[in-house]
């Protein structure tokens, strides 16, 4: 018994390790330079519209805040950052890119997902991106500062809602870079995780609890017929971000039966308990939503970023691949390029040298991201082919135990070669000091 708690308590602990990180990762750690520090030297370089509200089709306002360079003349390039994060004020990663976006020319745009913070509507997980991401790059390009090309950046959920855009081939949509974009991914070749949710066919744990921080059917809300000015006005002075009551994720990850994990606590029903009750991976509902399936074509060049540390690592490389060879569009299939760090998820920024991932110390990682990120949309957005060379590798991947960097036009790369590992154990491999080994 003993052993089992020490277990449970192991499991768990991870459980709510990964769920509070993947939130924050998606924003990235601050820089040397404080929140207010960032938002100082954005207001210094940048015009800004705040809390726009973008029309959908269906008569949401999509809540939108838009920086352009001060005195910029002509039209602009524009890469736009959706989230369901609290990034109405720009803080953390987004802040730092939305400096170096206004700095190199470009407009930088950040809106919020459907149902969260000052946007109208009820949350959908990846904002229906296919509809609201349509009209979104419909009314960026109609922008009278606009040049027509829009590249979509983002990391995590950031990502994983342009997956489902890129099928349509929007011609606004110029190119888009997807990091760790794995839980936007439906049924892709082998994988049929339909966003994370099962991992061989079984629900994981941490989609639930993941669940509990970024759904909040009880949401305050402005009224809907609040104009912009007044909306905007109100965002100055609140962000509208709710503080859920903590939860010992340790000790309640265990609870029975899982499809109640989170009504338990007294939540009411919401996306989770709508999704648990669907007939596996299989069901057709999964179709309906919006995430990305293998039937649904490629239409947009793309500068993946993926990591080994991250729990879809393996669809995410099938869908470089899917994307490659889709054939829908052939300009498309022959620029989509990967990067494969040894970071875990969305802590591309921190690569460096003298790197440690966990306990493993990898040597020198570094990696030039945000260079490789507007070389990419320079190439796509403003048609300066040598920021990007068609001679760039397709895959770059950092090799754990060689410890460096390589580069090959495939994945898997062509020299390599299956090898089966087989598991054994002297009888005691499911415990802490076990003998389980390959």
């Amino acid at each position: 018994m003993k052993a089992e708690r020490r277990k449970g308590k192991r499991v768990g602990w991870l459980a709510a390790v990964l769920a509070a990180v993947v939130p924050l990762a998606c924003a990235g750690e601050l820089s040397r330079y404080s929140e207010d520090g960032l938002r100082a030297e954005l207001a210094e370089i940048a015009e800004a519209e705040t809390a726009v509200l973008v029309p959908m089709r269906d008569g949401v306002g999509l809540s939108t805040n838009v920086w352009r360079p001060k005195g910029a003349t002509g039209k602009l390039p524009t890469v736009l950052w959706k989230t369901p994060y609290n990034e109405h004020n720009p803080r953390g990663r987004s802040a730092q890119l939305a400096i170096e976006a206004v700095r190199r020319g470009y407009a930088f745009v950040v809106q919020n997902e459907r149902g969260r913070y000052f946007s109208q509507g009820d949350y959908e997980i990846l904002g229906h991106p296919q509809t609201d991401g349509w009209d979104t790059l419909d009314w960026i390009a109609a922008q009278p500062w606009s040049n027509g090309k829009v590249g979509t950046l983002g990391c995590s959920s950031s990502a994983e809602w342009q997956l489902a855009l890129a099928a349509l081939d929007h011609p606004a949509h110029a190119a888009m870079v997807p990091m760790a974009a794995g839980a936007g991914i439906g049924k892709v070749g082998r994988f049929r995780e339909q966003g994370n949710f099962y991992t061989g066919g079984v629900p994981r744990i941490l989609f639930a609890v993941w669940m509990y921080g970024v759904d909040n059917p009880l949401r305050a809300q402005l009224p809907q017929d609040l104009d912009g000015p007044l909306r905007a006005r109100v965002a100055q002075y609140n962000d509208l971000h709710a503080t859920k009551p903590k939860v010992d994720w340790a000790r309640h990850i265990w609870h029975l039966p899982y499809s109640e994990l989170l009504s338990s606590l007294g939540e009411p029903p919401a996306t989770f308990e709508a999704l648990i009750r669907r007939n596996g991976p299989a069901d057709p509902a999964w179709e309906q939503g919006g995430l990305y399936h293998d039937s649904m074509g490629w239409g947009v060049p793309a500068l993946w970023f993926n990591s080994w540390y991250d729990v879809s690592i393996g669809p995410n490389l099938e869908l470089f691949n899917h994307a490659r060879n889709a054939g829908t569009d052939a300009e498309a299939s022959a620029n989509q390029y990967v990067v494969v760090g040894p970071n875990p998820h969305c802590q591309f920024w921190q690569l460096g040298p003298d790197y440690t991932v966990g306990a493993r110390k990898v040597g020198d990682a570094s990696f030039p991201v945000s260079e490789q990120i507007w070389a990419f949309f320079d190439r796509w957005l403003k048609g300066e082919k040598k920021a990007f060379p068609s001679s760039t590798p397709k895959v770059r991947y950092f090799t754990i135990g060689l410890d460096k960097w390589q580069a090959d036009e495939q994945w898997p790369p062509k020299a390599a070669r299956p090898l089966r590992l087989y598991l054994h154990s002297d009888g005691r491999a499911n415990s802490l000091h076990g003998d389980g080994r390959l």
